[in-house]
This record gives structure tokens, C-alpha cells and sequence, in this order.
């Protein structure tokens, strides 16, 4: 196999991958030629990634896996239904999408994971963890009701394997019966480290190194219905294809065990697995544009977490496997006994901080926007309907790269409607620090929403300090107009504002609204207009809306915000202007609608 100590600057000679437009043409191919193509398929991935940025890390991990199953299994007849979608790449590129990828995460380009709109090669679209095995069953129960014999392959890494809902579809096959081959891709990793008895458990499943004698099969998976094979090196085509042979003559539920490295041949990635999960696209040579400055915001909150946690030892920090991802790192290294990675596990995060709080603990959560939708029954039920004392740190809320998977623009729809609890949306660098504070030391549950990146470059100067709940700021006092920005979407309303001669609040808090401030702008104002990178639907907006209804206020309202479909994945930036929602879209808006 080949090996990359640096990714390749031009497009790879890749004579066997050009041939192939689609897996049949693949299948074509001597197994000899296989070892050529592995090779090729991980230069050329490596190499397309560097121009688009992305996922690679677990995609070269599974450049053999892809190839024995496309070569094995008469694919898109055979389902392959992948979970999350990281490891997908290599996917696409063998299913007639490989000149298309360095159109990667652009508008109009690529998906950056399975899409059932993009090829019927994308049998069910992903983008969160776990599902695959419940959707894979479902296809296979409907086959077998319609009497289509193809085969039906769920790919699962062992980080999703730690899910509830992996363990759900897991205890539903040995009653169903259902025809379903699961592939476990055991690599140790989610984006971090696997943590948890499971994944320990896979671990004794390997021998230890130059250890030749068998090893006890895998029991769980045997208990809970599956006929268990394994483990398989994942990237030795030789013990892949027969393996893989062998479970497409079997019928019933079979989990065949694959161990893989995540960046398998890139030794940067395979160094750093956790750090080279993603790749941020390298600019192209002789361009100067001045590298960015200022933390970004999931960095505020790692600074926050710890600095909060030395004045207090009741803080308790719980992270859903996104211990990078969520800045964590320095907080899990400082309080290793307060620190609690769940795995991908975001019900049980949300409850175990329910717990805690019954405890006496201060829980912090720190979870994507996009993420704990999965975790909303706990939400409601274990922490609000209790009351309890629990933080919520809401990274990656608004539009992001990857698309509609990983946007978080639902949350404050489904937040603000569950009573006790307070939400925030801090529009810069400090009101980051002091809404955090606000949460924290507000005696019940709170939620603080905060985007993915950096933000405007505001210096942080506070501390400790709070702000009281349900109040917001003046920022510009001007005539006819009042703009009523939430969060990200402050600082274009305060351009939009001084050039439309407008007032401009930051709201800070959703709920509650500051009804003083609101019942103010109201008075003194011909039109009040909300911005926010939300949907409209249930959002900040509509709460001002009902507001205004509910005090039979007759002042005109605007709101902008997200249109009502899921977004496309591309440049966050370019998507918010499209919709409407920079200082360009907001003049144009609150013009049109004064009729200039």
C-alpha cells in the first residue's frame, strides 16, 4: 500500500480510477488491479480534498472497504446504506461522481454526505450518526414483503455503534429475522478517541499483536441475534473479499467485523486522527489574504468552561463525543474527575445532566445546535419540566458548510416553546462571555446559541459578570425603523442601520423577550423588523409577532430569516446573503416594504 507523508500538490496519475465511471466497471477488474485502484482512489482523494476541503480522514480508512464491497455486492441493486457519511467519499468517487469532486460542500456541488437526490448509489441520506442499521432493516423487511432478494449492507463505524439507537435496530433484528448484512467499521475513533464499555469490548475482540491464535467470537453481537465474523483487516483485500463473499451466501441478521485506521496511508492523518478528521482546503500558492485573527467562538467557551470551573467546583462538564469540536480539551485536561464524554449519546447527555443537577452539581452540556434535536424528549421532560440547573451550550447554530445535516436552524423554534427555559443568542465575542455567565448563574435551565467560526472581533472584557434576564441593548437610535437583531445577525443590522438611518437592538435574549425595550420600539417606530439566521417559522420573529398580538400593539412587523426549505451546503456567508439576512438584504427588505 501506498504511502503520502504530505498531500499531493497536482492531480495524480490515476489510470485504473479513470476507467471507472461506476461500479460495474470495477467489477471488471482482476483482483490484482484492486491493490493498483486502492492506491490511486487514496492519491486522488487525498488530492481532491486538499482543493475543496472536508472529511478524508475516516474516508481513507475504508478505500479498501469501498472497493470489496462495490466489487462484491451488485451495487445500487445491493443497498449500501452508510451511517453519518464522513467515510463516503471514496463512495462517490467509484459511483460516477469523481470529476464532480471538486465541486465538494459548493452551491450546486457535491453533498458532502450520501444524498438520495445526487445517485440512486446514495440509497438513504445521512449526516447524523447511527441510523444506519434502523434504516437498513426497514429496507430489508420491505424487500422481503415485495419478495426482491438484493442484499441490503449497513457500513457502521464503532463510534455510532455506541448510540441507543444502534443498540434499538440491534435488538429489534434477532425478532424480525430480517435479511441484513452489518459491516462494523472498528477503528477506535468517532472524531475523538472512543470512550465506553463497548468500545472496550471491541478492543478484547482483537488479538494482541503477533498473536496468531483465535479469538473468542464476538458474544454480544451473537446474543443479540447477529451471526458475528471477524475480525477482518480492514485493508487487506486478500481476508476482505472472501469474508465478504462468505456473508452475501448467508441469510438472517450477520455482522461481519472489520478493523480499519482512520487515515489509513496519509501518516499526518494516522498521527493525528482527531486533528486530521476534516481538512480545511489549502488556498492556492502566492495568495496573501491575512490569516484570521481571534478566537473562535467554540474557543471562548473553552476558555469560559475553564476559568467558570475554577471559581466553581460544582461545574460539571458533559460533551456527546465532540470533545475538539466543542473545545473541551483544555477543561477535560484541568478537571478530568468533573469532565464526562458520553459517547454519541446525546439523550443519555442531556439526561445525565439532569442527574447531576439533582445532585448539586452545575452541568454544562456542550452540544451542536444540529444535535440535540436528538435529545429533545430529554430536554423537555428531564430538565425543563424538573426545572433543573443545567447549562446548554449551543455551538454550530446557523448555517454551516456541510448543509442541511449539520445547520442549526431549528432551535429556537423548538427551545423557546418549552416553558422555565431561557435562550440566548450573544451577537459578538463578549456577549458571548456574559450570556455564558447569565446561563450559568440563572437557577434553572438556559440555553446560550452561539455560530460556528469567529466571531466579529469584539475584545472580551468581561469577566463574571451577568446581565439581568430578559434584557437587551440599544445599540442605535434612529427614526421610523427599528431593527431587532438576534445574534450573528446584530452585526449586519447595525450597518444596515446606520445606512437606512434606522434603530438597531440587539435582542440578546429570545426568550424571555425584553417586553420593555420591545413595548418602546413599538411606540416610537413605524416598522419594527427581526433578523435572525433562523427559520422564520417559530423563530425569534414569531415570538415578537405574538408578542405584538398578545398586547394589541398594531405596529407593522418584517421578519427575515431563513426561507422555509432545507439550505444547501456552501459558503455560510454567501448562503446568509442569498437569503436575504446581510446588510445589502436587509436594506433591500425594510426598503421594499416602505415602498422606496
Amino acid at each position: 500500500m501506498r504511502q503520502f507523508d504530505s498531500l499531493p500538490e497536482q492531480r495524480p496519475d490515476t489510470p485504473v480510477l479513470d476507467v471507472i465511471e461506476l461500479p460495474a466497471d470495477l467489477r471488471r477488474l482482476s483482483e490484482t488491479e484492486l491493490y493498483a485502484l486502492a492506491d490511486e482512489l487514496r492519491a486522488y482523494l487525498l488530492w481532491s480534498v486538499a482543493q475543496t476541503g472536508g472529511h478524508f480522514g475516516a474516508g481513507l480508512g475504508v478505500i479498501e472497504l469501498t472497493i470489496a464491497l462495490h466489487y462484491v455486492f451488485e451495487t445500487p441493486a445491493a443497498a449500501l446504506i452508510w451511517d453519518v457519511g464522513h467515510q463516503t467519499y471514496p463512495h462517490k468517487i467509484l459511483t460516477g461522481r469523481r470529476e464532480r469532486m471538486l465541486t465538494m460542500r459548493q452551491q450546486n456541488g457535491l453533498a458532502p454526505f450520501p444524498d438520495r437526490n445526487e445517485s440512486p448509489f446514495d440509497v438513504f441520506g445521512t449526516g447524523h450518526s447511527s441510523t444506519s442499521i434502523s434504516a437498513a432493516m426497514g429496507l430489508a423487511l420491505a424487500r422481503r414483503v415485495s419478495g426482491d432478494p438484493a442484499p441490503v449492507i449497513a457500513v457502521i463505524g464503532d463510534g455510532a455503534m455506541t448510540a441507543g439507537m444502534a443498540f434499538e435496530a440491534l435488538n429489534h433484528a434477532a425478532h424480525s429475522g430480517a435479511d441484513l448484512l452489518v459491516v462494523l467499521n472498528d477503528n477506535a475513533m468517532s472524531i475523538s478517541p472512543n470512550v465506553g464499555g463497548l468500545s472496550e469490548y471491541l478492543k478484547r475482540q482483537q488479538p494482541p499483536a503477533g498473536d496468531a491464535s483465535p479469538v473468542v467470537p464476538g458474544g454480544l453481537f451473537e446474543e443479540l441475534g447477529f451471526r458475528y465474523t471477524g475480525p477482518v483487516d480492514g485493508h487487506d483485500l486478500a481476508a476482505l473479499l472472501p469474508a465478504l463473499r462468505a456473508a452475501a451466501g448467508e441469510r438472517g441478521p450477520r455482522l461481519l467485523h472489520v478493523v480499519t485506521r482512520k487515515g489509513r496511508g496519509y501518516l499526518p492523518a494516522e498521527r493525528n486522527p482527531f486533528g486530521l478528521h476534516a481538512l480545511t482546503k489549502i488556498e492556492p500558492l502566492g495568495r496573501n489574504e491575512p490569516a484570521p485573527s481571534g478566537p473562535k467562538y467554540c474557543n471562548l467557551f473553552g476558555a469560559w468552561l475553564v476559568d467558570t470551573a475554577e471559581r466553581d467546583a460544582k461545574l460539571v462538564g458533559i460533551t456527546p463525543a465532540m470533545r475538539e469540536g466543542s473545545d473541551l480539551v483544555a477543561f477535560s485536561e484541568r478537571f478530568p474527575e468533573r469532565y464526562h464524554d458520553v459517547a454519541i449519546a446525546e439523550q443519555h447527555a442531556v439526561t445525565l445532566a439532569a442527574g447531576l443537577a439533582i445532585g448539586g452539581a452545575k452541568p454544562v452540556v456542550a452540544i451542536y445546535s444540529t444535535f440535540l434535536q436528538r435529545a429533545y424528549d430529554q430536554l423537555v421532560h428531564d430538565v425543563a419540566l424538573q426545572n433543573l440547573d443545567v447549562t446548554f451550550a449551543l455551538d454550530r447554530a446557523g448555517l454551516v458548510e456541510d448543509g442541511p445535516t449539520h445547520a442549526g436552524i431549528f432551535d429556537l423554534a423548538f427551545a423557546r416553546c418549552i416553558p422555565n427555559l431561557v435562550v440566548m443568542a450573544p451577537a459578538d465575542e463578549n456577549e458571548t462571555r456574559l450570556l455564558l455567565n447569565t446561563g450559568y448563574a440563572h437557577p434553572g435551565p438556559a440555553l446560550v446559541r452561539y455560530p460556528r467560526g469567529r466571531g466579529p472581533g469584539t475584545e472580551v472584557t468581561a469577566d463574571a459578570e451577568t446581565v439581568p434576564i430578559g434584557q437587551g441593548r440599544l445599540l442605535l437610535e434612529g427614526h421610523r425603523v427599528a431593527l431587532l437583531a438576534f445574534g450573528s445577525r446584530v452585526q449586519p443590522a447595525l450597518e444596515a442601520g446606520r445606512r437606512l438611518g434606522a434603530s438597531v437592538v440587539d435582542m440578546r435574549f429570545v426568550k424571555p423577550l425584553d417586553h420593555v425595550l420591545l413595548d418602546r420600539m413599538a411606540a416610537g417606530h413605524e416598522l419594527l423588523v427581526t433578523v435572525e439566521e433562523h427559520v422564520i417559522a417559530g423563530g425569534a420573529g414569531a415570538g415578537v409577532g405574538e408578542w405584538l398580538a398578545a398586547s394589541g400593539r398594531r405596529t407593522p412587523l418584517l421578519n427575515l430569516g431563513l426561507p422555509d426549505v432545507f439550505p444547501e451546503h456552501g459558503d455560510p456567508e454567501a448562503l446568509l446573503a442569498a437569503a436575504g439576512l446581510d446588510a445589502d438584504g436587509i436594506v433591500r427588505a425594510v426598503r421594499a416594504r416602505l415602498g422606496q
